[in-house]
């Protein structure tokens, strides 16, 4: 599945509803929280913070798939195509950082 076909996806799911895509100050909202889950999730598990004895282990992955879909709402909302975003900015860092970064021997 591309961006442009998560969009879509998340497009006719939103678009059944009449409140639509939220104001892009509660996405934000939105986005800030689902990081801070991925934030503890992944504090939980490699940082000091260690749960509590009765808290279940989280997902790592259902947390980034939150931060994805209040990405792609707000993009959606703003008319922003995440697929041409997104292969302007590998581009990007495919130039910039071309030897940045030690190579793996072959």
């Amino acid at each position: 599945m591309t961006l442009r076909d998560s969009q879509a996806r998340v497009d006719a799911w939103i678009s059944q509803f009449e409140e639509g895509y939220f104001h892009p100050l509660t996405n934000m909202a939105r986005l800030s929280e689902e990081v801070g889950e991925l934030a503890r999730e992944i504090n939980h598990r490699f940082g000091q913070k260690t749960k509590k004895k009765d808290e279940p282990e989280g997902d790592l992955a259902m947390e980034m798939a939150d931060i994805l879909f209040v990405i792609i709402c707000m993009a959606n909302r703003e008319g922003i195509d995440l697929q041409e975003a997104f292969d302007r900015m590998m581009a990007k860092v495919e130039h910039r950082d071309t030897t940045r970064w030690t190579k793996k021997g072959r």
